[in-house]
């Protein structure tokens, strides 16, 4: 009797120390590495939730791409929304600090993205609430890069960053 106490305890133990170890260690993984989110709505269809209302993909978001604010054109991206900061919105960069932009329905026709900023975009024009609504967004409300499509499983496939070519910046900082 006394010996099968002794095992049982010797268990807890180790399960408990387990426990302490694993759990901060997943919540720094989910926090700073990599995580997985739902994608709601149509903003961002076809490349993302192409039936609609009916599916939602779940995609694989990189915080560490995103650790020192370096996007290129066309990346998904996951960001903290600027008109309602609990809300994180995903959305398609289009232009980057110091590049002019041809905007769409935007209070100003063309705008210059200031420094340390980015213009981002929804896939379905005039269902997107992105920049053409509040603008130039900063690079410090950029949460993750999206990756992978991982749910529904027919539609597994890495993200492209692929910029629309109606959607190339009038003149970028590279010229």
């Amino acid at each position: 009797m006394a010996q099968s106490q002794g095992w049982l305890r010797r268990y807890f133990k180790a399960l408990c120390k387990g426990f302490f170890v694993a759990v901060p260690v997943a919540v720094t993984f989910l926090d700073r590495v990599a995580c997985v989110a739902r994608v709601e709505g149509s903003s961002m269809q076809p490349s993302l939730n192409p039936g609609g209302s009916q599916s939602s993909d779940v995609v694989l978001l990189n915080h560490w791409k995103v650790r020192n604010f370096e996007v290129q054109r066309g990346d998904i991206v996951s960001l903290v929304s600027p008109k309602n900061p609990e809300q994180k919105i995903i959305k398609r960069v289009i232009a980057l600090e110091g590049d002019i932009i041809r905007t769409i329905g935007h209070k100003n026709r063309l705008v210059k993205v200031p420094r340390g900023h980015i213009w981002v975009e929804g896939d379905h024009h005039g269902h997107s609430f992105d920049s053409n609504s509040f603008g130039p967004v900063s690079l410090g409300l950029l949460h993750a890069h999206a990756t992978h499509i991982l749910w529904p499983p027919e539609r597994w496939q890495r993200l492209e960053s692929v910029l629309p070519p109606e959607r190339f910046p009038i003149h970028s900082r590279e010229e």
